[in-house]
């Protein structure tokens, strides 16, 4: 049994998704909760179209009915949580009638998805972008990991909360330390002794015992001057960032901007430097996946031209603001300070990253790596603690003036902002614009045909764009990516942000379509 949440996993995780195919086919059952009917709901035993940004309402309903009706692990919930009397006073809040109504669905699916992810244990959940990309995208989170301590599906095999990350090493990036809160092999900067323990391996005084700023903030900053020296490495903001014009403003507004990429992108044209880098084909180095699977990378080809190493820029820098960096390769960087400074990862060395890699925890260099999380019920802090939310509505919802609601995402085709992808002709020709995804019932009411050039405007911008006209999308909702700059459904998006992560709430805005005519638009 899967659970797929919030998730276009055909397009946005094509890998992942042939697995679960794979596994329909061989017999598993699938749910997907999901505003469209995009692919993967053709693998489906049930598809639940609830409404943009009712997650929450919808699971707190989930949970109601496998309270209500005993469907839950009492087992696993009296052994190996605490908070379950507090969770049940707040489903109980949620009966499906209610989250029906919120979700825009029938309170029977509510029911029948309950009944369902009870029958088969373990079940698997899996979830991407369209769980976190909500102001409310923590309590999103915190949501799902509710329902599978209910189910007691945690610690086993086949089972548990599974981010699917939005790029190949976001998980190694965060173990690193590229968090604002914590030193790498998640040491928070708030501990006086975990301060004292990087001071002396790195021979500095006085590191920060506050959390540093989080993207919006430093964006924010660089027009206050609050920051005065922004680095960008590998990410073009000026794609990604919602609201592009704000974004531009910001970029604009940089005293001194630093851009290190293997490409020329939207980002690096506000840049005051730019440090060519090497590909990932081109360096050796480590991945760490969804799983905490770290792999290695090996050089297939030199890199072309200046471009060097990520780590040789920055021990460039490092060396020229009188700091000499004794490891001379991603190897040593590894085997002397990443492996040595976090615990996680003290048992993984360069020469056991042979064939299919460690999973950390790998406290030594015995250890086998650790598969599954939380085994038998062992929570890192001891019980698995619930934690009640309530739905919340998007900060931004349809009106007369904008009747609409825009959510985005990626498609197969392309990856990101085409700083890659549009480098290949061959996959230019397969999809070379973005569209405006829109249903037959919308089109037919606005008199809107297939591959007609609409404007889709919102309260931050406009863009022209073709009309796709699809049933993967319910009525009154829009659906854009961001991979061309010119249809870039970021020149529409709310900076609206989830008041804990800073994460965008690129999955709900509002938005009205204008037909163009020869003479004059029409508004609709």
């Amino acid at each position: 049994m899967l659970m797929v949440i919030g998730s276009n996993m055909t397009e946005a995780h094509p890998v992942a998704a042939t697995f679960v195919k794979n596994a329909v086919l061989n017999g598993a059952q699938l749910v997907v909760v999901d505003p469209r009917k995009h692919k993967l709901t053709d693998f489906a035993s049930l598809h639940v179209p609830i409404r943009v940004g009712t997650d929450i309402a919808f699971l707190n309903g989930l949970m109601h009915v496998l309270v209500r009706e005993d469907l839950y692990d009492r087992k696993f919930v009296s052994t190996c949580t605490a908070g379950f009397e507090e969770l049940k006073q707040k489903v109980m809040e949620y009966p499906p009638e209610r989250a029906a109504e919120i979700c825009g669905i029938d309170a029977g699916m509510i029911r029948d998805a309950a009944r369902r992810i009870a029958s088969v244990k373990p079940m698997m959940l899996c979830y991407t972008l369209g769980i976190t990309e909500h102001t409310c995208g923590r309590n999103n989170v915190l949501s799902v990991a509710n329902l599978q301590m209910l189910l007691g599906n945690m610690g086993v095999e086949c089972g548990g909360v599974n981010p699917l990350r939005g790029q190949n090493n976001v998980q190694g990036a965060c173990d690193m330390g590229a968090l604002p809160n914590v030193f790498p092999g998640y040491h928070s900067v708030a501990d006086p002794a975990n301060r004292a323990k990087f001071e002396k391996a790195w021979s500095v005084s006085r590191l920060p015992e506050k959390p540093g700023l989080m993207i919006p903030q430093m964006m924010e900053g660089l027009v206050t001057k609050q920051i005065r020296v922004f680095y960008v490495f590998g990410e073009n903001l000026a794609n990604t960032e919602p609201d592009i014009r704000k974004v531009e403003h910001e970029l604009a507004s940089a005293e001194f901007l630093i851009c290190q990429d293997i490409f020329p992108n939207e980002t690096t044209k506000f840049a005051h430097v730019v440090f060519p880098a090497a590909a990932w084909s081109e360096n050796d180095g480590t991945f760490t996946n969804s799983e905490r699977r770290v792999s290695r990378v090996r050089t297939a080809s030199n890199p072309p031209g200046l471009a060097m190493p990520n780590w040789w820029i920055f021990k460039q820098i490092a060396k020229c603001l009188g700091r000499d960096w004794t490891s001379d390769s991603a190897r040593e960087i590894w085997d002397k300070e990443v492996s040595v400074l976090a615990p996680q990862l003290c048992g993984i060395k360069y020469s056991r990253l042979e064939r299919n890699g460690l999973q950390w925890p790998c406290p030594d260099e015995t250890h086998p790596g650790t598969c599954i999380l939380h085994k038998d019920g062992q929570f890192s802090c001891g019980l698995g603690v619930f934690t009640p939310v309530d739905w919340t509505p998007p900060a931004e919802v349809p009106c007369d003036e904008y009747p609409f609601v825009l959510s985005t995402g990626r498609r197969l085709t392309h990856y990101h902002t085409r700083t890659q992808t549009g480098r290949s002709e061959g996959l230019n020709e397969i999809l070379s614009e973005e569209t405006a995804d829109i249903s037959p019932d919308d089109a037919g009411e606005l008199d809107i045909e297939q591959g007609e050039t609409i404007r889709v405007k919102s309260r931050r911008g406009e863009v022209e764009v073709k009309a796709r006209v699809t049933r993967e999308v319910p009525k009154g909702m829009v659906w854009m990516a961001f991979h061309f700059r010119g249809g870039n459904a970021n020149w529409l998006t709310n900076p609206a942000f989830d008041p804990v992560t800073l994460t965008a709430e690129y999955k709900a805005c509002a938005v009205r379509l204008e037909k163009i005519q020869e003479r004059g638009v029409k508004n609709v």
